[in-house]
């Protein structure tokens, strides 16, 4: 509830009401200002039987000050006192006031506008491939040569060899990569080559064990799963990718893929991997991973291609549709932004006043 208290002193005209749009611990004092004044002081007290004291002093052209040190729901009255060459001129007693919690801060209601757009745009999509639409999603390189590198391999009887990176299971990265798992798991299943998972993350064997198994299933080659394949090594670091590295000079797989969350340990993989002459497949969501994969690498999935992956695949409605609206609310972000820079350039502000926020 907005409570103002208006008192009109000799010169003084205090206001003080709560803050709007907060979440309760600021009162705000207006006033207009003289310049006869060279200084204002702010004087508070809980209740009028008690000394005021002063909490600010500002410079005489000042008119309104914010209060930031109170506590919700509790009153308080204010004195304003002008400071000039003639004297101090106090106003009356502005209060009680109390500053109260707002529900919605209606100083970011274009925010709320601009999330309702975006999931207007999702639900719009998914919508439309429910119904069958073909949604035309950009082509992925990396992911359209999964399958000539998987045959590869098949074609000079070597494995395929697939890291998930080093974090576990509740990493997006790590999600994604189980996602593009799968379908790697379904390819080599049916073509019968052999398929090397380690990991460093013994959540993460777990899961991988299962989406290779029921790949093979998928694709009526359940004899060709073996358990022994995907595996947990360790949780260090480097005493992972040592023994990944490992398992690429004995069995030298045709096909490596790096698709998760890595580190320091992504170019030690890349290198080791390029040594042997295999063809690798990579992806991150990490900027400071990215050029190792980019240089060593024959294709890479850089930030978000690599959760794209999975609707690219899979070509599921709810996810084709969710990754097409994301990319339309992106667009039409993109293009308030540079009319912003155009406005703000021509000095007409009207773009960067409706997207401000209090």
């Amino acid at each position: 509830m907005l409570l103002i208290v208006l008192v009109i002193a000799n010169q003084i005209a205090l206001k003080a009401f709560d803050t709007p749009n907060d979440d309760g611990s600021s009162i705000t004092l207006e006033w207009k200002t003289d310049s006869k004044f060279q200084f204002y002081e702010i004087f508070r007290a809980p209740n009028l039987s008690d000394e005021f004291q002063k909490i600010c002093k500002l410079d005489g052209g000042a008119s309104t000050y914010v209060d930031a040190q109170v506590q919700s729901g509790v009153q308080y009255y204010y004195v304003v006192k002008g400071l000039g060459s003639d004297g101090d001129t106090p106003s009356e007693t502005a209060g009680p006031v109390s500053g109260a919690a707002q529900i919605f801060n209606l100083g970011r209601i274009n925010i709320a506008i601009c999330i309702i757009i975006l999931f207007a745009a999702i639900i719009y999509y998914i919508t439309r491939a429910r119904r069958g639409e073909k949604l035309f999603v950009r082509k992925i390189p990396g992911i359209a040569a999964m399958e000539e590198a998987i045959g590869r391999a098949t074609e000079m009887g070597k494995p395929v060899l697939y890291v998930p990176g080093i974090m576990d299971i509740d990493e997006p990265e790590t999600i994604a990569s189980m996602s593009i798992l799968g379908r790697v798991a379904e390819k080599t299943a049916e073509y019968g080559t052999p398929l090397y998972v380690p990991t460093s993350k013994a959540m993460v064997m777990s899961m991988a064990q299962q989406v290779v198994k029921e790949a093979a299933i998928r694709v009526g080659r359940p004899d060709w799963f073996n358990i022994d394949n995907v595996n947990y090594l360790t949780d260090d670091q480097f005493g992972y990718v040592s023994a990944v590295d490992g398992i690429m000079v004995r069995e030298k797989p045709a096909t490596n893929f790096y698709l998760g969350k890595f580190y320091a340990e992504s170019l030690i993989l890349a290198e080791t991997g390029f040594s042997t002459g295999a063809i690798q497949i990579a992806g991150t969501a990490l900027p400071d991973q990215l050029p190792f994969f980019v240089a060593a690498c024959d294709y890479t999935l850089i930030g978000e291609e690599l959760y794209a992956a999975s609707a690219y695949l899979s070509q599921e409605p709810v996810q084709l549709g969710s990754l097409k609206g994301q990319d339309v609310g992106k667009l039409i972000f993109v293009v308030v932004v540079i009319l912003g820079v155009l406005d703000r350039l021509i000095g007409v502000d009207i773009i960067w006043q409706l997207f401000s926020t209090n």
